[in-house]
């Protein structure tokens, strides 16, 4: 099997449970420049998946245990990247048909031929060269536009996301709860690209990292000699997201003064820069966020009850980690890729013990502690995958009682049998088909979960 085309150490994986077919073809590959890695089953090749990425993957039907269409969709759960190639024998070209249509790049059958193999490779690797680069684009363009994706599966996340998107359509404002580090910019960020502001800018300010007494000058602008210093005028906050939204994160730290005038800005979009008498008038939408307890603080005095009804009228909480800890994995991946990336590096995998640490821990800074940790991880690391001597934390150091990895795996499995009901749009045979459980059992499944559709 020759091939003049430079591969440039692309990577194949071969599962077949025969030898000789293992044997074979990671010979021919190996000769031509691939990095190649083999599977007898399907366990093994679920191993090597959560290793390290593998550009191309022939994948046999007919194999004992675990067959080739149903290890196929667990593939593109770990890696919806990866072109699968899939290799049968000539009475089983229907199945091989139906991974087509799965998502499968193409099939080929046995005996397998040197050469048309050697084709299919190449264009499988020309298409998803062209996949990635169209990934990398879209990525840019989401920098461009100044919003991170949102990576979450549980219902939680799908909840706020949805709240989002629901109040991005309307000018209402709107307040974002939830600990420190759970990603409230981002969320604050997701309502302005998705409202009809998004064409202006969303203009960020930390109430809780700006002196007080800079902080009036940082929203409402100065005039020349306004205070010692002022050897300009200089426009604030309001006015430059005029047009826009403005996003006042940590609200709660401000004071009872700063309280007052920002109810009246608020409610009249219009205000004086410090040292000017000029009114000025200002079209924005107001996002706020904070990780203190209001309510405590309108009890204590410390927070006017007015601006808090101001401020509270759409309110989207962000659940912390540790209780979704369901999407720590895709979290966790999207981190590699893009550090991998930041540090021009090759993506590569994490190890199950690895991952395993990272799901029970407990996470007290929540989505940015989890980035820092996966960002040290990267500079660490050696390919094929990350291991748990990248991580700075044991397995002895989590204080998780053993309980939440089985709420985990039970959180898991709700989210899955969701997301096939909502495929096979609630047709009960048909999803017990796919989860491959009788349709009493599914029916239990839904009861215990409660799961309604939509």
């Amino acid at each position: 099997m020759a091939n003049n085309q430079k591969t440039e150490q692309s990577s194949i994986l071969i599962v077949d449970d025969e030898l000789s077919v293992r044997d074979s073809l990671s010979k021919w590959f190996k000769e031509d420049g691939y990095r190649v890695g083999t599977a007898e089953n399907a366990n093994r090749a679920l191993n090597l998946m959560n290793e390290g990425p593998w550009d191309v993957i022939l994948l046999d039907i007919k194999m004992p245990g675990m067959d080739g269409l149903e290890l196929q969709k667990r593939i593109v759960e770990i890696d919806k990247t990866a072109s699968i190639i899939m290799v049968t024998a000539f009475a089983a070209v229907d199945s091989a048909v139906q991974a087509l249509k799965e998502g499968a790049f193409d099939y080929i059958t046995k005996p397998v031929d040197p050469e048309h193999l050697s084709h299919l490779v190449q264009n499988a690797l020309r298409t998803k060269k062209l996949t990635d680069e169209n990934w990398r684009l879209r990525q840019q363009m989401s920098e461009l536009s100044g919003v991170e994706e949102i990576v979450g599966e549980s219902p939680q996340m799908k909840k706020v996301i949805d709240l989002a998107k629901t109040v991005a359509q309307t000018d209402t404002t709107a307040m974002i709860r939830g600990e420190s580090g759970t990603g409230k910019e981002l969320i604050a960020r997701t309502i302005h690209a998705n409202s009809s502001r998004r064409y202006f800018p969303i203009i960020t300010v930390n109430c809780g990292a700006v002196p007080e007494t800079l902080l009036e000058s940082e929203l409402f602008g100065h005039e020349k000699g306004a205070f010692t210093g002022a050897q300009f005028r200089r426009k604030g906050k309001f006015e430059m997201a005029d047009g826009g939204t403005i996003f006042l994160d940590e609200i709660g730290t401000i004071s009872q003064k700063m309280q007052v005038q920002l109810l009246r800005v608020i409610e009249t979009k219009q205000f004086a820069r410090v040292g000017g008498n000029e009114i000025i008038s200002s079209d924005f939408r107001v996002i706020c966020a904070t990780n203190r307890d209001l309510e405590a603080a309108i009890g204590e005095g410390s927070f006017r009850e007015d601006l808090y009804y101001r401020l509270n009228v759409f309110t989207i909480f962000i659940p912390p980690l540790r209780e979704r800890r369901v999407d720590i994995p895709p979290m966790v991946n999207h981190f590699v890729k893009k550090y991998a990336t930041l540090m021009n590096k090759p993506a590569i995998g994490i190890d199950t013990e690895a991952m395993d640490l990272l799901i029970r821990n407990k996470w007290p800074g929540n989505v940015r502690e989890l980035e820092n940790v996966i960002e040290r991880a990267m500079v660490l690391a050696k390919a094929p995958a990350i291991k748990p001597a990248d991580l700075p934390f044991q397995l002895s150091q989590l204080q998780e009682a053993d309980g939440q990895r089985d709420d985990l795996l039970t959180s898991m499995e709700k989210v899955h049998i969701a997301k096939v009901l909502e495929k096979h749009n609630w047709n009960i045979t048909r999803s017990a088909e796919a989860l491959g459980i009788d349709r009493v059992t599914l029916y239990s499944k839904i009861s215990k979960f409660g799961l309604k559709k939509p």
